[in-house]
């Protein structure tokens, strides 16, 4: 069962469409596998319509123009709704299909190192960075904290941390005030975002520190 959802303030603003393009397709994944969110933004996607419908009075002249409704709703330019085809990725010896919110987004061939593997999405978002990162089974990251902030969607697989265990599909925002070391023992795939480098806190790779803004 999924245990980490985005905040209400964020769903809020997912719903107004005012998030940054990274986060809203986070959350957008986050609300197709989770049936909870679903409902909580169709509520608030309805409640936002009621409000603007609200203030117009069907006799007055502030109503909409039905004409204009009218010709709208005839118009024969709009795009045909089509199925997207599910995408995969394959990343050593796995095979994944990504959400339907990824499927007509790019993203680069997977960098890999040692049992990490990175993805960079094709997205212009100013200083944020969106990745797919796989893990490995067995794999871990370092111990580090956040010198911006770091979401963390887990789509397949599974992996820990010192706050617990995570399943596809749980949304996880941390940043300077979290210390942690993701583990898995079966290997998992994640739609990651980050606004500023990680800072690595223990052995050998504090010495990524140093180039940390070239690599996040």
């Amino acid at each position: 069962m999924i245990k980490h959802h985005p905040s209400n303030d964020i769903l809020m603003q997912f719903s107004e469409g005012n998030l940054p393009a990274s986060l809203s397709i986070a959350v957008a994944i986050h609300v197709e596998m989770c049936p909870v969110c679903k409902k909580e933004i169709a509520a608030l996607e309805a409640k936002q319509a009621d409000n603007v419908f609200a203030g117009f009075d069907a006799d007055s002249e502030d109503s909409f123009d039905a004409g204009l409704l009218d010709a709208i709703t005839a118009d024969d330019a709009i795009d045909e709704i089509y199925e997207q085809a599910p995408i995969t990725v394959d990343v050593k010896d796995k095979t994944y299909t990504l959400p339907r919110a990824l499927t007509r987004i790019g993203h680069s061939n997977f960098m890999q190192l040692g049992k990490l593997a990175r993805s960079r999405i094709d997205i212009d978002d100013g200083a944020l960075r969106a990745s797919l990162l796989h893990i490995d089974a067995g794999g871990e990251i370092p111990e580090h904290t956040h010198t911006g902030f770091e979401l963390t969607l887990l789509l397949e697989g599974e992996f820990s941390d010192e706050e617990g265990s995570y399943v596809p599909g749980d949304f996880m925002m941390l940043d300077g005030r979290h210390n942690h070391t993701p583990k898995t023992a079966q290997g998992c795939l994640c739609f990651t975002v980050v606004s500023s480098a990680l800072h690595f806190n223990k052995g050998i790779s504090k010495l990524l520190n140093p180039i940390g803004n070239l690599i996040y």
